[in-house]
């Protein structure tokens, strides 16, 4: 599909490729179920969620990035007007911690703070003004410790240690071949030390909910997350209930992208809605959701790649640093896939992976949209350009000559799903207008305005990995109102997935919208299908409904024929009802008749029609082996123009064209959400945004100075091909798409800016300063020719091209 921002085209034909249509895809190019109502404003979201006499929650939070805890006094607050209630550790019942996978980050800090979100107590009063002073009155005595603001520093012996365990969450290592005797017969060999910024997540509604105790003693939460399940499950530890006695809803969702996948202001609700018997609304300011809120991982990754004469990379060395922050979260699998994509798409006979996640002050690092794809991707494809140019080869051909082949075994020699993804986005990626141009310079609107190509290819795995629990499912059942309820136990948080359930059930149905219902995010209504991360919900939906689809049509044709006093042979189902094919002396007539309507074969049935299915996202096979270690894949490549201002070191990208291998399009309009909505959020991540701390605090507090892109900074054409086709008898059907737009797109730029200007990029975001050329270098309009060499360079600049700071 090519779009000049507004205007796209989708086909979702089985075939190799399509540039997506709309008069083409028919019903399947749709409005979204919620479209119309996010449009309007009429869409309620769970923080516009208010009740009768509720109370307003507000919490505490440290002073220090790290101190020692010596004495609370929360007397004054307690006294204060209109406060029903200040909690602290000793108010919590159950486990006062939580995380996904180590509950290791407080509900209240007792003894010690780590980090500046840290919660010291929780307050509920009759009005946020109340609960913000009372929350003031709140006396704190800290002995600051030394802050740990960097994560090598934090890995030196005489380091103040976090944890118990010490500063090092985890490790990683894979090994593959003799990379010191590989190394020894390279004929070329690059080494660079890449940096990756903190990134903020920037979903529109920032954390919060409702939370109610309800006259049957249970608790109803209404609050976002990516995983209702989990967050009963963690809250069910904290309040010491039974996980039956809490309800989550958990959508609609005003945004997420990993964000609010881990607990945020759950327990804090729940705790002061038990403790004073009224609903509790929390909702935290922008302010305090930078300050608290998990980012993406900063890390510095070095890699040495070296290659034989002939283009073949026959030795890869990458160490990880990733900088965690104050606790685990996911810390720790966030290194595992990175550590697992530091090969991206390239089989490479010698290896060594090495990673090392560290806890520091700054913050808590955590999941985010790519999951330490987007920092590993933007490294590794800096090294193929870096070795291509010191082999004096085409780039694009490098990678040509060293892509894995569709039955090689994975990054971490895993058994994965054999594809030509890799091969066919790279093919695909010829098909751009742009690609001719590749390692040129060409002159702007003015002699200070120069535009390159850059290209670079992505490989991304799907699901949460071996090892890790992953279930999926869902239920179909016919509603007494005669709507057929799609149950799945996802949310629906922007990207689409009521669109790919309704599709999906009308397609295998041949129903209209009007006769689904969908039902998501409450986990009264919904069985347990895993969460909505990881790329997964579509293709777990498709298989879901295969499984589903069957069965349940056979029992409503079988209810219906009994009802008709026909053969089923006769039925099938249709909008609105099930369908009965006339006949005329054994003829089919081109007219088929409404038999029954959905309303009127449940109204006439004795027993619900309802089919389940429960099973496990898809595992490699192989033995033993890695923990994460991924099967589906999903294969993508970028092209990009960016035009480089040699006066101000401003980058715009005019122009992206991504080509994504990810099997049968479902939702074609999501699809391309994804892929542009992505690369939006992947500009920011490579050229304007960075959570900047010092010393352990926030420097940029709002978005006043925390800079994303808008309208104006996105290219002025984007193209999006999909890439359906799948090996015959591939019985896993489409992969997943909500990250892969998010990881390419960074290294592609920072090659069309070499192309342009003739500077090497190894730290994002992009350094204005690092490609500003001075003035007088214009004054006789001179024109860049091939990687700038008529561009002269200030002293500064060649210091950060080997990767220091302007600041330094």
């Amino acid at each position: 599909m090519k779009s000049q921002r507004d205007e796209s085209q989708f086909t979702a034909q089985a075939a190799p490729s399509a540039k997506l249509d709309r008069d083409a895809m028919g019903t399947r190019w749709m409005e979204r179920p919620d479209g119309r109502a996010k449009v309007t404003g009429r869409l309620a979201y769970l923080t516009d969620r208010k009740s009768e006499h509720m109370l307003h929650g507000k919490v505490l939070r440290s002073r220090h990035p790290h101190a020692r805890i010596i004495h609370v006094d929360i007397s004054a607050a307690v006294s204060m007007p209109g406060v029903h209630a200040v909690l602290t550790a000793e108010d919590v019942p159950g486990l006062n911690g939580y995380g996904i996978v180590t509950q290791d980050i407080p509900v209240f800090c007792t003894d010690r703070v780590r980090h500046v979100g840290d919660v010291i107590a929780a307050i509920a009063a009759e009005t946020p003004e109340q609960a913000s002073a009372a929350a003031e009155a709140i006396y704190v005595d800290y002995e600051p410790l030394p802050v740990v603001d960097d994560p090598l520093r934090a890995l030196e012996p005489d380091a103040p240690q976090l944890h118990e365990m010490g500063n090092m969450l985890h490790e990683t290592l894979v090994l593959r071949g003799d990379i010191n005797a590989a190394f020894a017969q390279c004929a070329a060999i690059v080494e660079e030390v890449y940096t990756t910024p903190r990134q903020l997540h920037l979903y529109m509604e920032t954390e919060g909910g409702l939370f109610v105790p309800e006259e049957d003693g249970r608790l109803t939460v209404y609050s976002a997350t990516q995983h209702g399940y989990m967050d009963r499950m963690q809250l069910a530890r904290i309040l010491a209930l039974p996980e039956s006695s809490i309800r989550v809803v958990s959508s609609p969702i005003g945004g997420s992208f990993g964000g609010k996948d881990e607990l945020n202001v759950q327990p804090y609700g729940a705790l002061l809605a038990i403790r004073t018997g009224r609903p509790v609304r929390l909702h935290n300011s922008r302010r305090e959701s930078m300050r608290a809120s998990i980012k993406r991982h900063p890390m510095r990754i070095r890699m040495r790649t070296g290659a034989d004469a002939e283009g073949k990379i026959v030795a890869h060395h990458t160490e990880i640093v990733a900088d965690t922050g104050a606790y685990a979260t996911l810390g720790r699998e966030v290194l595992q896939f990175a550590t697992e994509h530091a090969t991206g798409p390239y089989r490479i006979a010698n290896v060594k992976t090495e990673g090392r996640s560290v806890f520091t002050n700054n913050g808590i690092a955590g999941e985010f949209r790519g999951f330490g794809g987007n920092q590993v991707i933007f490294a590794l494809e800096g090294q193929l350009d870096r070795l291509a140019e010191r082999l004096g080869m085409d780039a694009w051909e490098l990678r040509r000559r060293n892509l894995r082949e569709a039955d090689d075994p994975g990054p971490v020699d895993q058994i994965i799903v054999p594809t030509n993804g890799a091969r066919d986005v790279w093919d695909a990626a010829l098909r751009s207008s742009l690609m001719a141009r590749r390692g040129q310079s060409k002159q702007g609107d003015a002699p200070w305005l120069v535009r390159g190509v850059g290209a670079a290819i992505v490989m991304h795995g799907g699901g949460l990995g071996y090892g890790i629990p992953d279930p999926a499912g869902g239920r179909l059942a016919l509603s007494a109102d005669g709507k057929i309820e799609a149950a799945f136990g996802f949310e629906e948080f922007g990207q689409g997935v009521l669109s790919v359930l309704q599709l999906l059930v009308c397609e295998h149905l041949n129903c209209a919208a009007d006769d689904v219902r969908i039902v998501i995010g409450d986990t009264d209504a919904v069985p347990h299908t895993g969460s909505a991360t990881a790329s997964r919900a579509t293709a777990m939906a498709w298989q879901a409904m295969r499984q589903l689809v069957p069965p349940f049509a056979a029992v409503l044709l079988a209810q219906a024929a009994k009802l008709l006093a026909c053969k089923e042979a006769e039925l099938f189902t249709g909008a609105g009802g099930v369908w009965r094919r006339a006949l005329t002396s054994g003829q089919a007539l081109d007219q088929p008749d409404l038999a029954i309507s959905y309303k009127q074969l449940a109204e006439a049935s004795s027993e619900s029609i309802m089919e389940q299915t429960a099973f496990d996202f898809p595992v490699t096979p192989s033995p033993n082996p890695t923990t994460g270690a991924h099967f589906l894949y999903t294969y993508a490549s970028v092209v990009v123009e960016a035009e480089v201002d040699l006066l101000t070191g401003r980058v715009q990208v005019l122009q992206a064209d991504h080509y994504v291998a990810a099997g049968p399009v479902v939702n074609p309009m999501g699809y391309l959400g994804q892929i542009e909505g992505g690369s939006a959020m992947a500009l920011g991540f490579t050229l304007t945004e960075e959570a900047v701390m010092e010393e352990g605090r926030y420097a940029r507090g709002q978005l006043d100075t925390y800079m994303i892109p808008t309208i104006r900074d996105m290219p002025r054409e984007v193209g999006v091909e999909a890439i359906e086709q799948l090996p015959a008898g591939d019985p896993f059907g489409p992969r997943g798409v909500g990250e892969i737009g998010t990881v390419g797109l960074a290294p592609a730029i920072v090659s069309a800016i070499r192309a342009a200007c003739g500077s090497w990029v190894n730290r994002l975001p992009v350094r204005p300063e690092q490609l500003i050329r001075p003035f007088h270098a214009f004054l006789k309009a001179d024109l860049p020719s091939g990687h700038g060499a008529q561009c002269p360079q200030v002293e500064v600049e060649v210091e950060l091209e080997r990767g220091g700071d302007v600041h330094d």
